[in-house]
């Protein structure tokens, strides 16, 4: 099958690898239909991992049942289906309590699995044109057959619930003011939800003009850090109080104010100062414990200068953590299908998979509009 593949540092090519096959009763066999470029896989793609050339790239992936498992209960042939980027068993410790993004079963040694991530266990990516999902009852959400709401759904593996995740780490309540740092995708769904849910007045933090004018398109009130401290432009507008709630949609590749350079810990520290005291902070935004291309070699080791002794002052409490996607999945799915939810606003550009070294290029570039790109494999579509 064709598959997008890992050569080195600002390099992937697609190249023919071997076909995946069921490996145990409970595994299924998907035809993928959308694929998803995620802003993680760009630290890969700009070797800041330890990702090793060969890999197959790929955690946002939706498709097609085409073979099951003989184990598989509660899937067929032909069932259309979107995986959490998540690897889960689904009967682990961490899985009974709903914390499936830290799995102790699929990836043994470490806390959490998903597909075509370095470190992250065994699992293929799945920008390809078939993807094995193991566990399949557990890790497969079944959606409505046809095409209708692809660019929607396959949001769901991903961004969505992390964006939203963002937020229930936060504890955002209706009513309250929210602060997203970050206005790529995963922001962009940062601040969507905080709007779903109930947030009176939220504030979107970027540098790049169309991301901050998506953002203002969907209700958020854009903060461009290159024109003054984030922090000072948001109590400007808070009557000097900061917000209740703030979230991480960065990490640890964030810009300094004027963009000249990377100050990995910038945004938990302008979090810090912009939430309001006894605040909480909601960090969904991706940090690593190696980082090859860090600033510094605290930050290549993964340790941050963060202002814990400001924070323990306000009082501040703060969640992290990749998404527990299947925590949000299915009810994020039915809000889809009942138009009260429409994520794919921040889909880009669709393209044929054989477009993917091209689509990497320019959306680790953030040139030509590229926000967030679905590929489609098995479609020759316009670009």
């Amino acid at each position: 099958m064709k598959a997008v593949v890992y050569e080195k540092p600002f390099s992937v090519a697609v190249r023919d690898v071997q076909d995946p096959r069921i490996e145990h009763p409970n595994d299924v066999l998907v035809r993928v239909t959308s694929t998803a470029i995620c802003g993680s896989d760009l630290h890969m793609y700009e070797g800041r991992t330890a990702a090793e050339s060969g890999i197959v790239f790929g955690h946002e992936n939706l498709g097609i049942v085409e073979e099951v498992g003989s184990g598989v209960t509660s899937l067929s042939e032909g069932d259309r289906v979107v995986m959490p980027f998540n690897v889960a068993c689904g009967f682990c410790k961490n899985c009974l309590a709903g914390k499936t993004g830290f799995c102790l079963t699929v990836n043994p040694g470490f806390a959490g699995g998903a597909y075509g991530y370095v470190a992250m266990g065994p699992f293929i990516g799945g920008q390809a044109e078939r993807l094995r999902v193991p566990y399949a009852d557990f890790n497969c959400l079944k959606l409505p057959p046809g095409e209708e709401f692809e660019t929607d759904f396959v949001l769901l593996a991903d961004i969505f619930p992390t964006g939203y995740h963002g937020c229930e780490l936060a504890q955002v309540s209706p009513g309250e003011s929210v602060a997203v740092f970050g206005a790529g995708p995963v922001g962009l769904m940062a601040a969507y939800s905080a709007l779903l849910r109930g947030a009176s007045k939220v504030f979107s933090v970027d540098r790049v003009p169309e991301r901050l004018a998506k953002a203002e398109e969907i209700g958020a009130i854009p903060i461009d850090f290159t024109k003054g401290d984030p922090a000072e432009q948001i109590k400007e507008q808070t009557n000097g109080e900061g917000t209740d709630k703030g979230v991480d949609a960065v990490g640890y590749q964030a810009q300094a104010h004027d963009a000249s350079h990377e100050e990995p810990a910038i945004v938990l520290n302008e979090l810090v100062e912009t939430v309001r005291p006894t605040g909480m902070l909601g960090v969904p935004g991706l940090y690593v414990p190696s980082d090859p291309g860090g600033p510094d070699e605290h930050a290549k080791r993964g340790q941050l200068l963060v202002s814990i002794g400001r924070m323990f002052e306000k009082g501040q409490q703060m969640g992290t953590g990749q998404c527990n996607v299947k925590r949000y999945n299915r009810q994020l799915r039915d809000l889809i299908i009942a138009g009260r939810a429409k994520p794919s606003f921040v889909v880009s550009h669709e393209l044929p998979l054989d477009q993917a070294p091209q689509a990497y290029e320019k959306f680790d570039k953030r040139i030509e509009g590229y926000t967030k790109v679905v590929l489609h494999p098995g479609h020759a579509l316009a670009a």
